[in-house]
């Protein structure tokens, strides 16, 4: 199988040594994503540039958020869950991906409330 790496636009890749996604076949992966342009925003704005970013990657690997099968969320504050909910259910509710949340201590940033990953399958 074929693997493209996708790149993104975030200043860490080159550091860290990772794409934004990466798609074998019909699978992408997309790596953890924070809010980067939305940093001091709140928790809401932050998911929603989040998943915009995903979607983005997504979409240059030739998937739709429809693919979507699972989302992996990581929240450095409790009390934030349901915004975070609300936001995912706004790109996601008809969708209905495998998601899983998941409280941290901290991020890569510490003015990032959020980070998420996911993985899609291009059935078409």
């Amino acid at each position: 199988m074929t693997r493209t790496n996708i790149a993104g636009t975030s200043p860490y890749e080159p550091i860290i040594g990772f794409s934004r996604a990466v798609k074998v076949g019909g699978h992408v992966h997309v790596s953890g994503t924070g809010p980067v342009g939305a940093d001091k925003e709140d928790v809401a704005a932050q998911t929603r540039k989040t998943l915009e970013i995903i979607q983005t990657a997504l979409e240059k690997a030739g998937a739709r958020l429809e693919h979507v099968v699972r989302t992996r969320m990581f929240l450095t504050h409790t009390a934030d869950w349901e915004e975070v909910g609300r936001v995912h259910g706004e790109f996601f509710g008809s969708i209905r991906p495998a998601a899983t949340m998941v409280v941290v201590k901290e991020l890569l940033n510490p003015d990032w409330r959020i980070e998420i990953e996911a993985d899609a399958f291009i059935t078409d």
